[in-house]
């Protein structure tokens, strides 16, 4: 069910015949697990957060850096040394409170760490730049039977 505000704030979605009310709410009804809050997952989070995804889960063990600044659209120079998680929480919070958004601050390199968190979320989207992480992600993903999609 879809409070009036997300009637509102959906509006253009629920406009489209493919999405509709129907499809608006199992959006709302869905859950995301991006693992990787740098170039790629900073906009993935921002437009899955408009589109109203009810539940978004962040892996990344980062901070912000000058070097980020470039790419990152989440941050900004008073974010330099701070936790990108926790940046992306708040940011994302602010943008849409209907949506929750779960942080991990941590680096994804353990199997039995890396289900524990897949398990909480429908859906997979590997936003990382390292090899061996993607291979994680992939054969977790995989094992728990969870859609993944890489950038």
């Amino acid at each position: 069910m879809l409070l009036r505000e997300e009637f509102e704030r959906y509006d253009r979605l629920i406009k489209i015949d493919k999405i509709g009310t129907e499809g608006q709410i199992k959006i709302k009804n869905s859950s995301v697990l991006i693992v990787g809050a740098g170039g790629l997952g900073n906009p993935i989070s921002l437009y899955l957060t408009a589109l109203g995804v009810g539940r978004i889960g962040i892996v990344d063990g980062d901070r912000v850096s000058l070097s980020n600044l470039g790419r990152q659209i989440l941050y900004n120079t008073e974010d330099i040394g701070k936790e990108k998680v926790l940046l992306a929480k708040k940011r994302l919070e602010s943008l849409n409170p209907n949506v929750k958004v779960g942080i991990y601050n941590a680096w994804l390199t353990d199997n039995e760490i890396a289900q524990r968190i897949f398990i909480k979320y429908n859906t997979v989207i590997d936003a990382t730049d390292n090899f061996e992480t993607r291979y994680l992600i992939n054969k977790t993903a995989v094992k728990l039977g969870k859609p993944l999609f890489i950038g």
